[in-house]
């Protein structure tokens, strides 16, 4: 039998023994901690690069543009998607992330012009200013609308207000200053009798404009431009004439919306300059329809309003022989020539039918005749 010198000797062995086997664990152990420590460093080190790197532009050195569209309600996995696709970033994943840490909520919808040299940053920082493309926009003022329908066609084609459109084009501070800028403009369009002191001067035409946001007053001076060009072409022939360039426009604009072709409107003009000549009153209803501010095609006129003094009025009293106090509609270029050269006739009325022929005759009761005549084949122009 072991003595006990011996059992204790190895017991000793084995303890020790136990002690390196438990050595070598933890050594095993630390060398697999540390390496995946390392690896965690390097994954997390390759993730910022990889994250970084992503964020950059997809290409410094070649500009690629492209207009991309972010519909309203596009949440951030919708427009990281959309730019992905327009291969304007690197990595949806890290689109999305960089908005997740920087707490980006806000990115406008609309057309954007983006480019391949973005990088995220100046994409969303675009995004969030809401600096979307500016289309390019044409709006066609109608020969013979007041101002009342400019400024509607305003408002329905511009990002400005109906309201605001009007606030201008009643201002008479506004209109003095046009005043101080353009010849034809004289203090005649202040008269306290005028409804909108630039009636008549805004010229009929399709212009262009930079984009929707366009001011009020940048379309009013564009028509005021070519309102000049028009004009200082017929400058002395009107002055010959013995109109002032209001006096003249009024005339005109009554001419315009009275007839429908330049034959039409010589013959009207003839009958406007005989009446005149003679201290008539021109008679016309569409200066009450004015006058009232009733559209044409609204309704008929009352008894009381063809009857009610009104220096718009050429239907209603102590109007023998005068001109509107102003312009009722704006005009084209060829009711200004037909205004100038009226048809050398002995007429001093006019009617057209519900199809827009015209007809000519010198005497009230001849006049009375064709009305009759109009309205028993049906061709009497009524109101629905």
């Amino acid at each position: 039998m072991m003595d006990e010198e011996e059992k204790k000797v190895e017991v000793e062995e084995i303890v020790l023994e136990e002690e390196t086997q438990e050595k070598e664990k933890m050594h095993i152990i630390l060398k697999i901690l540390l390496i995946l420590m390392l690896l965690s460093i390097v994954a997390v080190v390759g993730a910022y690069f990889w994250y970084t790197s992503s964020l950059e532009a997809v290409n410094e050195n070649n500009k690629e543009i492209k207009t991309v569209k972010i519909e309203s309600g596009k949440g951030t996995v919708g427009i990281a998607q959309i730019l992905k696709e327009n291969n304007l970033i690197k990595s949806d994943l890290s689109f999305k992330i960089y908005c997740k840490i920087n707490n980006i909520t806000k990115l406008q919808a609309g057309e954007y012009e983006l480019d391949s040299t973005m990088s995220v940053e100046q994409i969303i920082k675009k995004m969030e200013a809401g600096e979307i493309v500016k289309k390019e926009i044409k709006i066609m003022f109608p020969e013979g609308k007041n101002i009342r329908k400019i400024a509607k066609i305003i408002g329905d084609n511009t990002n400005n207000t109906y309201k605001e459109a009007m606030d201008i084009l009643e201002s008479k501070t506004y209109a003095k200053e046009m005043i101080k800028k353009y010849w034809f403009l004289t203090d005649e369009i202040l008269d306290s009798n005028i409804y909108y002191p630039l009636e008549g001067y805004l010229y009929p035409n399709t212009y262009t404009f930079k984009s929707a946001d366009v001011k009020v007053e940048e379309i009013i001076e564009k028509m005021l431009n070519q309102t000049d060009k028009v004009l200082s072409k017929y400058q002395m022939e009107i002055s010959s004439k013995g109109y002032t360039v209001h006096k003249f426009l009024s005339l005109v604009s009554v001419v315009e919306n009275e007839g429908t072709n330049t034959v039409d409107r010589q013959g009207i003009a003839g009958v406007f300059s005989n009446r005149i000549q003679k201290g008539m009153a021109l008679q016309s209803d569409v200066t009450t329809y004015y006058a009232f501010k009733i559209d044409m095609g609204e309704r008929d006129l009352t008894a009381k309003e063809l009857n009610t003094f009104n220096k718009y009025n050429t239907r209603g009293p102590k109007m023998e022989g005068e001109i509107p106090v102003g312009p009722i509609s704006n005009v084209s270029e060829s009711s200004i020539e037909a205004t100038l050269n009226p048809t050398n006739i002995d007429a001093l009325f006019f009617v057209a039918d519900k199809n827009g022929k015209v007809y000519f005759t010198k005497t009230n009761e001849e006049h009375e005749q064709i009305k009759n005549k109009l309205k028993e084949d049906g061709l009497w122009y009524t109101y629905n």
